[in-house]
């Protein structure tokens, strides 16, 4: 299954409707590996999950830690659970369909249990002068929905844009500085990060 078919953004409500799902009669056996096996699958077949997540849900259904980790490490062993992937994965679904940089990327991954190797490894995967153009393509399609507005508004929009997908503000502001320069306006205005960006735009767009 490709990256893109998967990696759908906020999976909140697909992962309480996996386990809903998971809740099955079937689950309900007294072998507490049979249930975290069963359990597993069904959240594994809606969508790939970090270990991390599939511990999570197995100790909200109430399934031993002993009998969790067992089941755990075979699926690892087996392939069917693997952080790595899922991170290399999650990054280039998230950048493209996104724009979502690689700080913001990697505070995803560390929120779904990802070690930080493995998130290090994946981001690294992303190279820098794409996450650039991904920025300037950002920027560029910002200033274009928002022309007929005040530079100053124009300016302020596409930075809190560029803030909530976490991109820095250095980076931010040279590409809209020289964006608008080819524009052709004969005032660009001083763009500083601070004037631009209110506190509630600083949050950066993590789902």
């Amino acid at each position: 299954m490709a990256a893109g078919e998967w990696v759908s953004g906020s999976s909140s409500e697909a992962e309480v409707k996996a386990e809903a799902e998971a809740r099955g009669p079937e689950t309900r056996s007294g072998d507490p590996e049979t249930r975290a096996r069963q359990i597993c699958l069904r959240l594994l077949t809606a969508e790939p999950r970090t270990r991390a997540q599939l511990a999570q849900a197995l100790r909200r259904r109430g399934v031993p830690d002993d009998a969790a980790e067992a089941v755990l490490s075979r699926f690892a062993d087996a392939g069917l659970i693997d952080d790595a992937s899922f991170a290399r994965a999650w990054v280039e679904s998230r950048h493209h369909s996104r724009g979502l940089s690689r700080r913001s990327l990697s505070a995803e991954l560390r929120r779904r249990g990802v070690d930080s190797e493995e998130i290090s490894e994946a981001v690294d995967t992303l190279d820098p002068q794409q996450e650039a153009a991904t920025a300037r393509r950002l920027v560029e399609q910002k200033l274009a929905s928002t022309r007929g507005q005040s530079p100053e508004a124009r300016a302020r929009r596409t930075a809190s844009l560029l803030a909530r997908k976490g991109y820095p503000p250095g980076l931010a502001f040279r590409l809209i500085r020289e964006a608008m320069q080819q524009e052709g306006a004969a005032d660009v205005i001083d763009l500083d990060a601070e004037p631009y960006i209110a506190p509630e735009d600083e949050a950066p767009d993590y789902e």
